[in-house]
C-alpha cells in the first residue's frame, strides 16, 4: 500500500498525541486552579466553570514557548474569575453558597462533584472568610487571593488587573485590612450583640441615619429573591422593617449572630449579620418556611 494513501494520517495521530500530552499537564494542574476559583468565586459549579474555561483556551493556544505552564494556567483562570465576578457585580448578584447552613456541601450534588474535595475546600477557606471577601471589589478579591494566599507576585496580579504592580499591592493591601477586621471581630459576639441590638433600636425607630452608621458602605442584603446593596439602599429597607423589627428577638443562627422574627408565636424569618470593622457587612435573610426550618435558631437574652 502506497504510505501516503492517507496523508493527513500521521499528522491527526500527532496532533491527538499532543493533545493527550497536553490534557495530561493541564489534569495535573487542576485542583490547584479549582482552588484558586473557588476561593476567588465562592461557588464551587462556577469554580469547575471557570476551570473548564481555562482548558478551552489552553486548547485553543500554542503554548510551546511557555515555561511555567501552572503559572500560565493560574493568570488564565485569575482572569476568567475576574469577568465572571465584574458581570456578576453588574447583575448585583452573588453566589448563596456561603451562607447556607455549613452542614450543607457546596456543589456535592452538581454532575462530576467530588463531594469530600469539596468539603476540604469549604473547610480550608471558611464560610467567615468567603462572607468577607464577597464584600471587596472584584479586583480587590483577586488581588488578596492571588496573592496573599497563592503567592502570585504583584506584576502578575497587576497584568492580571490592568493596574500597576504597586496599584495591584494597595489593593491587596485593602483587602487584608477588611479581611483581618472582620476575623477580630467574628469572635467578638459580645460586641456584634451590641450592634445588632443598636440596628433593631434603629429599625424599630425608623431612625434613617443611625442605621447608615452601623452598616458598612458596601454592605450586602439578600433575600431568597434578591439582592440589595450599599449603605443607603440597605438603610432604607431596614427602615421599612418597623413591624418585624417590633417582634424580633435576639438570636444565635447556626452559631452566628441574628435576629429570629416570630409571627403569632411561630418563627417567620431570621436575619443573619456578618461583621466587618464593627459594621454590619452582610444581612442574611431567610423567609421561606423550608429553609427557616433546616436552621439551627437558639434565642439569646437581649441586653
Amino acid at each position: 500500500m502506497n504510505e501516503n494513501a492517507f496523508p493527513g494520517r500521521e499528522g491527526s495521530d500527532r496532533e491527538g498525541s499532543e493533545k493527550e500530552f497536553l490534557a495530561r499537564r493541564f489534569e495535573s494542574h487542576r485542583s490547584h486552579l479549582r482552588a484558586v476559583a473557588y476561593r476567588m468565586l465562592g461557588s464551587s459549579a462556577e469554580a469547575d466553570d471557570a476551570v473548564q474555561e481555562a482548558w478551552f483556551r489552553l486548547s485553543r493556544s500554542d503554548t510551546r514557548e511557555v515555561e511555567n505552564l501552572g503559572g500560565w494556567l493560574t493568570t488564565v483562570v485569575g482572569r476568567v474569575c475576574l469577568d465572571m465576578l465584574r458581570s456578576r457585580k453588574s447583575r448585583a448578584e452573588l453566589p448563596l453558597e456561603p451562607m447556607e447552613t455549613h452542614a450543607r456541601v457546596a456543589g456535592a450534588d452538581a454532575p462530576g462533584a467530588d463531594p469530600e474535595q469539596d468539603a476540604l475546600l469549604a473547610d480550608s477557606v471558611g464560610v467567615a472568610l468567603l462572607v468577607v471577601l464577597e464584600t471587596l471589589s472584584p479586583p480587590e478579591r483577586l488581588a488578596f487571593v492571588l496573592h496573599d494566599l497563592f503567592a502570585v507576585p504583584y506584576e502578575e496580579v497587576g497584568d492580571i488587573v490592568g493596574r500597576s504592580p504597586v496599584a495591584a499591592r494597595q489593593l491587596a493591601s485593602r483587602a487584608r485590612r477588611r479581611v483581618q477586621g472582620a476575623e477580630v471581630h467574628d469572635a467578638d459576639l459580645v460586641r456584634q450583640r451590641e450592634v445588632v441590638d443598636a440596628f433593631l433600636a434603629a429599625a424599630r425607630e425608623g431612625d434613617f441615619d443611625a442605621l447608615v452608621e452601623l452598616l458598612d458602605p458596601d454592605v450586602v442584603a439578600r433575600t431568597e429573591v434578591g439582592v440589595t446593596t450599599g449603605a443607603a439602599a440597605v438603610a432604607k429597607g431596614a427602615s421599612s422593617f418597623r413591624h418585624f423589627a417590633a417582634v424580633a428577638r435576639p438570636a444565635l443562627v447556626n452559631g452566628h449572630t441574628a435576629l429570629a422574627v416570630f409571627v403569632e408565636n411561630r418563627l417567620d424569618r431570621t436575619l443573619t449579620f456578618t461583621f466587618v470593622r464593627n459594621r454590619i457587612a452582610v444581612i442574611d435573610i431567610v423567609t421561606d418556611a423550608e429553609r427557616v426550618a433546616e436552621l439551627d435558631v437558639s434565642l439569646v437574652d437581649a441586653g
